[in-house]
């Protein structure tokens, strides 16, 4: 099943037309892996012992897969995430918990890289965080021409 968007998404950066499923699948998963699996996992597994404070009073990376909360979260709020970072209001410390990436990403790589995450969803996870990005959409600048509110994603892996 082909989420909605996944073909009119452009390749970020790397020509003028819309990629393929698979090769923005591969172009997707090539940012996750560049930007977010040394903190998230390889395969957004998360960290170990992500439900539990570190000495700081820090969360670890949480898991970004189907076991996670990621899928909870519409496409707004996960491309905030990304783009401007986040910090834990339980952190003894200052800094981000999750640092920003709108200075080093693009916006329709950071949207690349949410809609890899889909792929690590249950369709039951997909339908559910569909329905909340329905309310929630990517913002302007990250959706792809003539698809104003819908929810990009991909071909989700067997």
């Amino acid at each position: 099943m082909v989420l909605v968007g996944a073909a009119s998404l452009a390749h970020a950066g790397a020509r003028d037309g819309p990629a393929s499923a698979p090769e923005h699948f591969r172009v997707a998963r090539a940012i996750f892996e560049k930007n977010c699996a040394s903190c998230h996992g390889a395969r957004g597994e998360g960290a170990p012992h992500w439900e539990h404070r570190d000495a700081k009073g820090e969360l670890p990376p949480p898991p970004l897969d189907a076991g996670g909360h990621a899928w909870k979260h519409a496409d707004g709020m996960l491309y905030r995430l990304v783009e401007a970072g986040w910090r834990d209001p339980f952190n003894k410390t200052e800094r981000l918990t999750m640092p920003a990436f709108g200075g080093k990403l693009s916006p329709q790589q950071i949207r690349a890289i949410i809609g890899y995450l889909k792929t690590l969803w249950t369709p039951a996870q997909r339908r559910f965080q569909l329905g909340e990005s329905r309310r929630e959409p990517f913002p302007p600048d990250a959706r792809p021409s003539g698809r104003q509110g819908k929810s990009g994603g991909m071909q989700p892996r067997n």
